[in-house]
């Protein structure tokens, strides 16, 4: 249909426009809606010059095309209002450049997920809560256009012979994709938004952890104690790590290994590494443990991996007990006594064959502290507890809380309140502080018997 045919189609009988989208109902206002932005795009197509628009950079290409697409509405019609032109133009020009109605979306700083759940579904994470939005693609092709946009920005193809991707946005965000026939529901599309790195002081004002326990992560992080940040989903665990890696001091030679490039180190010299899934062919893949391994001849002052989650984990633990301390990881727990059961559990996953006992002895001699967060009932995500791993050898597990959070009852507002408690040091600790010249923090103090209350051990 022509796009004259198509205005006339939108008038009514007597010739006076018919009702705007949105004002039928919302399914007829979609259908109206996307039907315009696809009429628009073709006649876009027909005056840009290809050729011309692929010398332009990005913000240009944009420009460019918002201010062609004007004077066609301008000269074809139809009468529109201010707003209601801005938006045209925008749906317009999102579907022919970027990704569609999850454009606005990704330029909202206030979104940290977008779920996508078929073309019909659409959905946000805000502030750690989820939130259904008015929102749909035109169908099912449509989405499944955005998402080949999306995969192919890093050479990967989705299809029924490889129906589960990860990507990574030019931006930044992380990206999964499972379709049809494993997604009984229509392609299944989740975005992983990453904020600004915070600083620890930033972190104060938000209420995930206080000025001592700062005070101390940075003595920790200063004097080379070996640190694994723990926490389920969503967590906080890369934004924590990001703002600990920034405690390091600027000489250091500093190496990251990723699946997805998401730390956003500060200091001049470092070296940013990130995995590779193999090719079509099944060819090409580069896991993080070959890059565990390959740092180890790069001369590191610290290794900080993003996340252990399979073979890497004994490499990761022999490279911290092996002159390499100071270095940082993140592994999904929900406790620190689970962290060390995991990372028990995810040392033995390698093809090297270690009993359990010694991969305990590993542990013990590899990490120092267990930082432990959570996700809180209001969507608040908070240092719930900083841990001294005090077993040595062979030894069981054996956590020393120093810092915990402790949460008072939930009042009718559904906000999370409590306060933190903080525990003397273990000495070997203390000692470690003094002799790397860093000051235990007042609110701690130092204990030389430790406190069965403040010890558990992890059941094995």
């Amino acid at each position: 249909m022509s796009l004259r045919s198509r205005l006339a189609a939108a008038n009514g009988p007597d010739g006076a426009p018919s009702a705007l989208p949105g004002q039928n109902g919302a399914a007829d206002g979609h259908r109206e809606d996307n039907h315009l932005v696809a009429v628009y795009r073709s006649k876009l197509l027909e005056e840009i010059d290809l050729a011309e628009m692929s010398a332009l950079d990005a913000t240009e290409r944009r420009t460019r095309l918002e201010r062609v697409l004007g004077h066609i509405i301008s000269r074809e019609g139809p009468v529109l209002s201010s707003t209601e032109r801005a938006r045209l133009i925008r749906r317009v020009v999102d579907e022919a450049l970027g990704l569609g109605v999850l454009e606005p979306l990704l330029a909202d700083p206030s979104i940290t997920e977008i779920m996508v759940n078929g073309p019909d579904s659409v959905f946000v994470e805000r502030a750690g809560r989820v939130e259904h939005l008015p929102l749909r693609f035109a169908s099912a092709d449509q989405l499944m256009q955005t998402i080949e946009r999306i995969v192919s920005t890093v050479n990967r193809r989705v299809d029924e012979s490889n129906p589960m991707v990860d990507a990574r946005l030019p931006t930044g965000e992380r990206v999964n994709v499972i379709i049809p026939p494993l997604a009984l529901t229509g392609p299944t599309l989740t975005i992983r938004r990453f904020p600004r790195a915070y600083t620890l002081p930033e972190l104060i004002g938000l209420g995930s952890l206080d000025e001592q326990m700062l005070l101390l992560l940075a003595a920790f992080v200063r004097a080379r104690f070996n640190v694994i940040v723990s926490g389920g989903t969503g967590s906080g665990k890369t934004t924590l790590l990001n703002a600990l890696s920034g405690l390091i001091p600027s000489h250091e030679r500093i190496i990251t290994i990723e699946d997805s490039a998401e730390l956003q180190l500060q200091q001049s010299h470092v070296i940013r590494l990130e995995s590779r899934p193999a090719n079509i062919e099944g060819k090409g893949q580069v896991t993080i443990r070959d890059l565990v391994r390959n740092s180890l001849r790069m001369r590191p002052d610290r290794i900080i991996v993003g996340e252990v989650r399979g073979g890497e984990t004994l490499d990761m633990l022999q490279a911290m007990s092996t002159g390499h301390d100071g270095s940082l990881a993140t592994v999904h727990a929900n406790t620190a006594e689970d962290a060390l059961m995991r990372l028990q559990t995810l040392g033995s996953m390698s093809e090297v064959h270690i009993p359990f006992e010694a991969l305990t002895d590993q542990i013990n001699s590899a990490v120092d502290v267990v930082v432990q967060l959570a996700r809180q009932a209001d969507g608040t995500r908070r240092v719930v507890e900083i841990a001294l791993l005090v077993s040595r050898g062979r030894q069981p597990y054996r956590i020393a809380t120093v810092s915990r959070f402790v949460p008072q009852p939930m009042g009718p507002d559904r906000v999370v309140r409590g306060h933190y408690q903080h525990l003397p040091l273990p000495r070997e600790a203390a000692d470690k502080l003094f002799l790397a010249d860093e000051a235990v923090p007042p609110a701690y103090g130092v204990t030389d018997a430790l406190d069965s209350r403040n010890t558990r051990e992890a059941l094995t």
